[in-house]
């Protein structure tokens, strides 16, 4: 997993919780090179499951709500970072149709070793919009979260049903998304 998921992780952590339980967490978890994780690096995204399920202990908040929140997170800093991408882009549904076919191809660009989930869409109306999402790594919390921020950014209020169809490994989920 790109270092950029981790850096921004950290960030995450320590502005919703302050720098002492972001040391604390990373201190806890016994991580590769201590955490010092830079943008370009790639890690084990174990490491980065390791601080969520620390940080869930340490602020009592389930681990879902945790990735979630970071996802919707992930959004903003990406929306910035990467403004290119999102520039034009009229709705969240014209954007999250475009996620393998434009946004992951220049991820794929800008980091040619990055493992992605992939994404199949299907729209069965203006409203509605349904995503199937593949992962080995499990991390469909995030996949939400960056939905959620990105319904936000277009200040858009949508309807998000999701099921996993991995036998709850969450490698295999349906988002079926409907504006409201």
């Amino acid at each position: 997993m790109k270092g950029m998921v981790f850096t921004e992780y950290i960030d995450f952590v320590t502005d919703t919780f302050g720098v002492e339980v972001c040391e604390s967490m990373i201190d806890a978890c016994k991580l590769t090179d201590d955490g010092a994780y830079t943008a370009v690096g790639t890690y084990d995204h174990k490491e980065l499951v390791a601080m969520v399920v620390q940080l869930s202990e340490a602020t009592k908040t389930p681990p879902s709500d945790l990735v979630k929140a970071y996802g919707s997170h992930l959004f903003g800093v990406l929306a910035s970072k990467y403004a290119a991408m999102v520039e034009g882009m009229n709705s969240s549904f014209e954007l999250l149709t475009q996620i393998e076919d434009v946004i992951h191809v220049n991820v794929r660009k800008l980091y040619p070793d990055a493992e992605l989930p992939t994404f199949r869409v299907e729209q069965p109306s203006r409203e509605e919009l349904v995503l199937h999402y593949q992962s080995e790594r499990g991390l469909a919390d995030v996949a939400e979260g960056l939905m959620k921020g990105c319904f936000a950014h277009f200040g858009e209020t949508v309807d998000l049903q999701r099921e996993d169809v991995s036998g709850g490994s969450a490698t295999s989920v349906i988002f079926r998304l409907k504006k409201q």
